[in-house]
């Protein structure tokens, strides 16, 4: 039997036995871990709304005060003729 068939049957036995054992707390270690990571995630979201909605707030009541589309009034006057 050459080294090759001797592994391949190793990990037939392997397979074909039962299944490798897995600590019983893990399952729930891995739930709090999960839920945990899906509270920060949509916390996360919500906050990167919120600041979304301050900026727009923020833009449109400086828009408002400064008025960026209407052209300034002009600096100087034409001169006065004809008095």
């Amino acid at each position: 039997m050459s080294p090759l068939n001797r592994r391949e049957d190793a990990v037939r036995r392997m397979l074909e036995g039962a299944p490798p054992s897995v600590p019983p707390d893990l399952y729930v270690d891995v739930v709090r871990r999960g839920s945990r990571m899906l509270r920060r995630r949509k916390a996360a979201r919500r906050l990167l709304w919120l600041l979304l909605l301050a900026a727009a707030v923020a833009f449109v009541v400086w828009a408002s005060m400064a008025r960026p589309w209407v052209e300034p009034p002009s600096e100087t006057t034409p001169p006065l003729t004809g008095w």
